[in-house]
């Protein structure tokens, strides 16, 4: 499984077909999100129509809570990066699903993640 980030999926909706044909590939069984990715999503959303489309769309996918662990993970992540990287906190939150859950990280900004120790990025 392979935990998308938020930008991997606006570029589905910008009908970008690099990243369609990849995601395609990876299968849509071997995908997960965050809620953050999710509520990022919704909170992006420009209409009604669009967020009805993007609450549809994350149905079909894994979607992985805050958990406890998670938590934990992220205060780490915040107290050790958000001053020397500028480490935002829903990216804090992501990476810390990933590298709770074992799960590989898709995602087009890897200079936002690379510094952080025991993420693996996915190679796209």
């Amino acid at each position: 499984m392979i935990l998308v980030d938020t930008n991997i999926i606006i570029e589905i909706y910008r009908d970008n077909q690099m990243i369609i044909e990849r995601v395609r590939s990876i299968g849509q069984e071997n995908i997960a999100v965050s809620v953050i990715t999710c509520t990022e999503l919704m909170y992006g959303a420009r209409n009604k129509n669009e967020l009805q489309t993007i609450l549809k769309d994350l149905k079909k996918l894994s979607v992985l809570n805050l958990e406890s662990d998670i938590s934990y993970k992220f205060v780490q992540l915040i107290e050790k990066y958000a001053l020397s990287h500028k480490l935002s906190l829903p990216d804090a939150l992501i990476a810390a699903t990933a590298i709770c859950r074992n799960l590989a990280l898709y995602t087009l900004n890897t200079k936002d993640f690379i510094f952080i120790k025991d993420i693996v990025l996915f190679e796209s």
